[in-house]
């Protein structure tokens, strides 16, 4: 009970850090939101206790406390020189774990479960993500944002080809998500929300599918011996859409966001985020082959599907093809 208490009061702590920061009408107390929500969230980390988890926590703990140092360094610089704004933009993208300062990310997913993941890969991205917004005021920070997105897009993409850790292969395709999230910031605001928000559902859903089957590896996809035709489906759906496939709900968003670049003559970091999101199929499509066709049919017919899977899995249906019925409403919004 106290455990769980605990666990009450530091993800309290986490979402008001995170409210602070987005809410903050002056850097000092933005910079204050940033350190709530990160010491907040170390202790949710560690609450494993397996070195595993311990060894993620420090490593994240070193990284954010030098995004932290970074925007206190810029204090002295004049607020409306483009040096203050780069070096801030710069803390911002090591606190998100964009490219080139993505190096942390697959190490710290490494080290945590499914739920603290889903932590880590949506409610920790949407201070730094927000604060970014205010400072799309000239045209070398559009640069520097367009040029992280797109080698956060080609390091996401190429980076999750040889891995058989899912925790992994999930934060490498986070990087490549980072990549579109990026770019849709110089675009607008709007465009980043809709694309945030279906990001933050899809990945929800595939998270907490594998949390409920307990996968970790690659390998175990193919010989776990509870999956049903059923559970197979439902994974090969939410993959696939996680990957930006046609008709899927992933799709949405990267449409919606093709048609703002095209509109807005972005060609070059367009056509190299189509060709990230390509490569990155590639390795959904490896998973979801492997459970439609390399499982007997004999040992179909005699498994039976987890309670906890099957009771969920209309929702995880529901976030993933609820766009193949009604796909143009949100692309005329």
């Amino acid at each position: 009970m106290l455990l769980s208490s605990q666990k009450i009061l530091f993800s309290f702590l986490l979402i008001t850090g995170t409210i602070l920061a987005i809410s903050s009408n002056s850097w000092l107390m933005a910079w204050i939101g940033l350190e709530l929500n990160l010491m907040s969230f170390i202790p949710i980390l560690t609450s494993g206790k397996d070195k595993f988890s311990c060894e993620a926590a420090l490593k994240y703990f070193l990284i954010q406390a030098i995004g932290s140092a970074l925007i206190i360094f810029a204090a002295p610089i004049s607020i409306n020189s483009e040096m203050f704004y780069s070096t801030i933009l710069f803390a911002l993208i090591l606190k998100l774990g964009a490219s080139p300062f993505h190096f942390w990310l697959p190490a710290v997913m490494e080290g945590l479960n499914w739920i603290q993941a889903i932590i880590l890969m949506t409610i920790q991205k949407i201070a730094p993500m927000f604060l970014i917004c205010h400072i799309v005021s000239s045209p070398l920070i559009s640069d520097i944002m367009i040029m992280s997105a797109m080698l956060s897009a080609v390091i996401g993409s190429v980076g999750g080809l040889n891995q058989t850790s899912l925790r992994k292969m999930l934060a490498f395709s986070s990087l490549n998500h980072i990549g579109w999230m990026l770019t849709a910031l110089t675009i607008s605001e709007s465009s980043w929300l809709i694309y945030f928000l279906f990001y933050c559902a899809i990945s929800v859903s595939i998270c907490l599918l594998f949390n409920f089957q307990q996968t970790f590896f690659l390998p175990q996809l193919f010989t776990n011996k509870n999956l049903t035709p059923y559970t197979n489906l439902v994974n090969s759906f939410s993959l696939l859409s996680l990957g930006g496939l046609p008709p899927f709900t992933g799709f949405i968003p990267k449409w919606i966001l093709i048609e703002s670049m095209t509109m807005a003559k972005m060609f070059l970091p367009a056509l190299i985020l189509i060709v990230s999101s390509l490569i990155t199929l590639y390795f959904y499509l490896r998973m979801a082959v492997g459970y439609l066709l390399l499982i007997s049919f004999k040992t179909k017919l005699t498994l039976n599907t987890p309670s906890d899977v099957s009771s969920l899995s209309p929702l995880f249906i529901s976030m993933n093809l609820f766009m193949l019925f009604i796909p143009s409403i949100f692309v005329l919004i």
